[in-house]
């Protein structure tokens, strides 16, 4: 969806929504009509940090809806960049939900939530610090009322969703790197991803982490 797609407020109803179906999802429904509907195993998050594109795991193990404040959630979960894996915990909050005038299918509601999020790494962990920025997540609403994943277009070139970009800072030097990460593509990555149909890591980045990538899902991966 570009930008200047006509979109109408959702923020006051998004609080009754769980919007950790959509961040924390196992699998994700595609579909093409109402009918053809096949299920997926949602891939793992793809990230970086750094100016040098060094690749970043990140997996969310629990995400819970603040019970006191509906557009809160808190979020713990694991890093990994090289062979150092550190535990965070912290929040995501929404900060605006707004849902499309004109969907794929005109009996669903599709939409985004913009949030904020932020992750306090373990200080007790070597080389540890905080990751912070926004995040953007888009969902469907059925016709039945079922609050999803929105993966209508998921065989579209170019398709993506939970895309974050944010920066990493050091508790102990105050230095920040980018850090950006999302299911399926990555945001503003430069020329990190060279695909035109997926992500497609550029040769001269694969040192940085990206070979078992590679390794994985073939040669224009």
């Amino acid at each position: 969806y570009a930008q200047d797609t006509p979109t109408t407020d959702f923020f006051d109803q998004i609080k009754t929504y769980d919007l950790s179906t959509i961040l924390s999802a196992d699998s994700i429904l595609t579909e093409d009509s109402e009918d053809g509907k096949e299920k997926f195993k949602r891939a793992e998050i793809l990230g970086f940090i750094g100016d040098n594109y060094q690749r970043l795991f990140i997996h969310f193990v629990s995400v819970i809806q603040n019970p006191t404040n509906p557009y809160e959630y808190l979020v713990f979960g694991k890093t990994k960049v090289k062979e150092t894996v550190c535990s965070f915990q912290g929040t995501i909050t929404v900060r605006q939900a707004r849902i499309y005038k004109i969907g794929d299918i005109p009996t669903y509601k599709q939409g985004f939530a913009t949030c904020d999020l932020v992750l306090y790494e373990d200080k007790k962990q070597p080389s540890t610090g905080f990751i912070k920025g926004k995040l953007k997540s888009e969902f469907l609403i059925d016709n039945k009322g079922q609050f999803r994943y929105d993966a209508i277009s998921f065989s579209a070139d170019g398709f993506s969703n939970n895309q974050f970009i944010g920066s990493w800072t050091s508790y102990k030097t105050d230095a920040s790197k980018k850090c950006n990460w999302g299911d399926y593509r990555i945001p503003e990555c430069g020329d990190l991803d060279i695909g035109a149909g997926e992500f497609s890591v550029d040769d001269k980045y694969l040192k940085n982490g990206w070979t078992n990538y590679r390794l994985a899902w073939g040669p224009y991966s």
